[in-house]
């Protein structure tokens, strides 16, 4: 779907994870993004920064202007809002009547999985943000995928902490759970092929991953690239929510969005198919290791409390007697 001339590529959450290696990837395509956002990022050829905030709609018609293809990438979990769902529905139908009264031609957004069971908040919020952009006017393609692979990805960011920095870990049963984690290059070939795929109605696709993994397959295969074997014991009444706990002392994600990442963990996230990747003809995925490898040696050390981790985690490394190879 070639855009009118004149349209440009309108991306929400630019300053976010997804957001920023999109604009980086359309730009370098020579594309004109405009980058949406309550914040404004390094400025770069190609790119326009607007101000724009989901929940207060007189900041769309200015940051939509022009725009033919609108990223739906942000929402509000990771805020601590006591009720993200509301705030999530309440975003996305102000975005659908403002992106219509500015002549979007079509909406992509990258949303999660449906699981077998009832869903998680944090899956229910991100399901029903799809179903609202789907029900408008614009054509719309929502994409859904679990664990996105990449260094800045929350989800990531939990069990490579985890893999890296415990030794010996109880082992809840959501890492019981099976998905399918997909890495970050991929994801991006996947929302740029959206944007352009021949579309007669609003549908949504499954974005999987290569390879189906449990949760203690991940944190196995993130410990052998650094040379560490992981002794875990199973601890079946550790529950989500407890883990989540035990994550805040762990981790440095968030602890309300790593509370609600672990309570959709509880079931197996599998995709229904694999028929976006054919319809694009991207088959050829990046596998678990390289996508994890890639991600690890992005990282950059951060200051204050990070260095402090980085140290103790290089302790840990030590009392178990496993070396990170060198190179």
């Amino acid at each position: 779907m070639p855009l009118a001339p004149g349209r440009r590529t309108l991306i929400t959450g630019a300053t976010g994870f997804i957001g920023r290696a999109l604009m980086l990837a359309l730009s370098g395509r020579g594309q004109q993004v405009i980058a949406a956002s309550r914040g404004t990022g390094q400025a770069r050829a190609g790119v326009e920064w607007r101000s724009f905030d989901l929940l207060r709609p007189d900041t769309h018609p200015a940051a939509l202007a022009g725009a033919g293809v609108a990223y739906y990438l942000a929402h509000s979990m990771g805020g601590g809002h006591a009720d993200f769902r509301a705030l999530e529905r309440r975003a996305a139908e102000a975005f659908v009547s403002s992106a219509a009264a500015a002549g979007v031609e079509r909406i992509v957004y990258l949303g999660g999985p449906q699981p077998l069971g009832p869903p998680s908040e944090h899956l229910r919020s991100r399901l029903e943000v799809g179903e609202i952009l789907r029900a408008g006017p614009i054509p719309t393609v929502e994409l859904r995928a679990s664990m996105v692979i990449g260094n800045g990805s929350a989800s990531w960011q939990i069990v490579r902490d985890l893999a890296m920095r415990l030794p010996v870990m109880v082992l809840p049963r959501w890492l019981r759970s099976r998905t399918r984690p997909v890495a970050l290059p991929d994801v991006i070939v996947a929302l740029t092929a959206a944007a352009e795929l021949p579309l007669e109605r609003s549908a949504w696709f499954d974005l999987p991953g290569p390879e189906i993994l449990s949760g203690r397959q991940i944190l196995e295969r993130i410990g052998a690239l650094r040379g560490r074997r992981i002794l875990a014991l199973d601890v079946p009444l550790l529950t989500p929510r407890l883990s989540a706990l035990w994550l805040k002392l762990v981790t440095r994600t968030d602890y309300t969005l790593a509370r609600e990442l672990v309570a959709g963990l509880g079931e197996d996230l599998l995709p229904k198919d694999e028929r976006f990747w054919q319809l694009i003809g991207h088959t050829r995925l990046v596998s678990f290791d390289e996508a994890a490898r890639r991600a690890m040696a992005d990282e950059r050390p951060r200051p204050g409390i990070s260095e402090h981790l980085a140290r103790v985690e290089e302790k840990l490394v030590d009392l178990t007697g496993v070396r990170r190879p060198r190179g």
